[in-house]
């Protein structure tokens, strides 16, 4: 496996051009500009989560078809040593933006028909983070293995330091990031009805 985000962008490159659907249409299902769209597919760079889960809605597809590697019905074991050789997903702040500032670590790309979409998430440190609050369905659960991070949710901001958990709704606007000049390492679970 070269490059995850390669992988990424063209399964939904081969997944718009199987449902037939141009950049325009998938744009226009998910709120997405054509732009977005056209960057997802052919650059190295993905978005944070919320535009990818907007996609996979316009396509009629699960968050985890863009990561899958194959379908296992029973229980998947992801091992320390297998996820620290393996190529991570780096995610910039915005569909747009070419800065990378997450690595997301995927722990179940293999289960076939999950709802829940677990990671570990390696978070760059920024002095000043710039970001887009992003919305979707479903819920998310963050907890803080090392390191700082805010979360912007609503109008609210919080800071968690490691061993700090949260839960909550995605439907409000928010965005997870390093407190300012921090690193961090978080396990993240995000659940998306389908």
């Amino acid at each position: 496996m070269s490059n995850n985000n390669t992988i990424v962008g063209h399964k939904i490159k081969g997944l718009r051009e199987s449902k037939n659907l141009t950049i325009e249409e998938v744009a226009e299902r998910s709120g997405l500009t054509v732009e977005q769209i056209s960057s997802i597919e052919s650059d190295q760079n993905l978005p944070s989560l919320g535009p990818l889960i907007k996609i996979a809605r316009a396509l009629g597809v699960r968050l985890g078809t863009f990561m899958d590697d194959s379908d296992a019905l029973g229980p998947v074991v992801c091992r320390a040593a297998d996820r620290e050789r393996e190529t991570s997903i780096s995610f910039s702040n915005d569909a747009t933006d070419a800065r990378k500032h997450m690595e997301y670590h995927p722990l179940a790309q293999q289960k076939a028909g999950r709802h829940m979409e677990p990671f570990v998430i390696d978070i760059n440190p920024e002095e000043s983070p710039e970001f887009q609050l992003s919305a979707h369905e479903g819920e998310e659960f963050i907890y803080v293995m090392q390191g700082e991070v805010e979360i912007v949710y609503g109008k609210d901001t919080y800071n968690l330091k490691e061993g700090d958990s949260i839960f909550y709704d995605s439907i409000v606007k928010h965005h997870v990031h390093g407190a300012p000049g921090k690193s961090a390492k978080i396990l993240a679970v995000v659940y998306i009805p389908f």
